[in-house]
């Protein structure tokens, strides 16, 4: 089947209309084109719904790929939370197919939750895709999210009283764990993508959720036409976010420049700060800095409440900061510098190694050789503040560069109760150093959030 993009090709512009028109193949790779680099023969992995905008995206990314000499694959995510939910996703691969568009469908397995039903489906959607890019070596994975989508995400953040960082909306581009995320539609109203669909005589499916009152973007879609008319008109929002957006990432390049010159994050899961460089950035950037330090020593995926952490930077510039806790990491005051740890009571409880690598308190990934014995009885735990008497001897003239304030908290490996190895100070048990030698455990310090992150992107 031919595609709908070839034809006559119109101007590239997104100006007012009577009638929406279709997205033509040149404005599809001009927005493409502000999401470089790809590869000479791009690859990319589309996440689709089977909804119009979705089904818009696949098929101009097909031929925007194949154009390239590249390949694009459709992942249908079938959530299992309604009952038609599978008919519609095979539905929906016929479709894309029949366009000979590669497709995928990718199927969660587990229970309904009985709450906050869209929150847990978008998770879900967005842990199945990234693993089948994972597993594909995929590094693209491009959504359908445009300028009407932007505007919602605008006023419902403004609704929960979000800063800076929220109310710039969604970014061009967010790198994932394993892959770029790619919204190449934002500046496209979502009634240009319908008429993409009608000028190809394609149809597609209409999630009932989406005319459900139950959820705040269909009250806000119902109530579009009065927010028009005060104002609120879904181009202008976008463009407010798009502003936003661009001071967003004006100031965390300021903070990422704070982090580089005064942070230090040690393979053990700690970090030291220069206490004179935090009093003398910004407020607004030494508290995004604050908050990134925390989070990612933490292990935490959200950052802690803003009063805290200004409580946390007044103390600072005040020079009267004492030890305290925030967010389940000790923050000490040491010779001008700034300690932050993990708080011993907070560490996650001991984890069975039932694979060769297993994640411990959202922030190490701990792994053992294959030539361990009797792996079924490993566990993953913190070292604990009442360490055997042999660990402490042993260690005395090791040289370790580690606070001992942080060695409780250490990922620490366990046979039966027993220490076998504490990896970041190199230490194992005699018995299994004898059998295995001392380096067959290793931990590396992985947290839910990094340090620092790709930059918000506006293009």
């Amino acid at each position: 089947m031919a595609s709908p993009l070839k034809g006559r090709e119109l101007p590239c512009t997104l100006a007012k209309m009577t009638e929406p028109i279709a997205l033509t193949a040149a404005e599809f790779a001009h927005s493409m084109d502000r999401l470089e680099p790809f590869e000479s023969r791009p690859s990319l992995a589309l996440a689709v719904s089977g909804g119009a905008d979705s089904m818009a995206l696949a098929l101009m990314a097909s031929a925007w790929a194949k154009g390239r000499g590249g390949t694009v694959t459709a992942l249908i995510v079938d959530h299992g939370l309604r009952p038609e939910a599978t008919a519609e996703a095979q539905l929906t691969q016929a479709r894309l197919e029949t366009w000979g568009i590669a497709t995928k469908i990718l199927t969660r397995v587990g229970a309904k939750p009985s709450g906050d039903l869209q929150a847990f489906a978008r998770k879900a959607r967005y842990a199945l895709l990234t693993q089948w890019c994972r597993e594909h070596g995929i590094v693209h994975l491009v959504t359908a999210h445009h300028r009407d989508d932007q505007a919602e995400t605008l006023l419902l953040r403004l609704a929960r009283g979000s800063g800076l960082a929220g109310l710039a909306a969604m970014p061009a581009i967010a790198h994932l764990d394993s892959c770029r995320l790619l919204r190449p539609l934002l500046e496209v109203p979502s009634q240009r993508l319908r008429a993409t669909l009608r000028a190809a005589g394609q149809e597609w499916c209409e999630d009932p959720s989406n005319r459900s009152d139950a959820f705040a973007r269909v009250r806000l879609r119902n109530n579009a036409q009065h927010l028009k008319a005060m104002g609120f008109a879904p181009a202008r929002l976008a463009a407010t976010a798009a502003h936003l957006g661009r001071a967003r990432a004006a100031i965390e390049d300021q903070v990422a420049r704070l982090l580089a010159a005064a942070v230090v994050i040690h393979p053990a899961g700690f970090a030291t700060l220069a206490q004179d460089a935090m009093i003398a950035a910004p407020t607004d950037v030494a508290l995004r800095a604050l908050a990134a330090v925390v989070t990612c020593i933490g292990g935490h995926e959200v950052t802690p409440r803003f009063v805290r952490l200004d409580a946390l930077r007044a103390a600072i510039v005040l020079g009267n900061f004492k030890a305290r806790t925030l967010a389940g990491c000790r923050i000490v005051p040491q010779k001008g510098e700034i300690l932050i740890f993990r708080e011993f009571a907070a560490v996650a409880a001991p984890l069975p190694m039932r694979d060769t690598s297993s994640r411990w308190d959202n922030r190490f990934l701990v792994s053992f050789s294959s030539r361990v014995e009797q792996p079924e009885f490993l566990t993953v735990g913190a070292l604990g503040i009442e360490q055997p008497d042999h660990l402490k001897r042993s260690l005395k003239v090791a040289g370790i560069d580690i606070p001992k304030r942080v060695w409780p908290t250490l990922p620490t490996v366990r046979r039966k109760g027993t220490i076998l190895a504490v990896p970041h100070l190199a230490w194992a048990a005699p018995e299994a150093a004898d059998e295995i030698g001392p380096f067959e455990f290793l931990a590396r310090f992985s947290p839910e959030r990094a340090l620092t992150e790709c930059g918000f992107t506006v293009v």
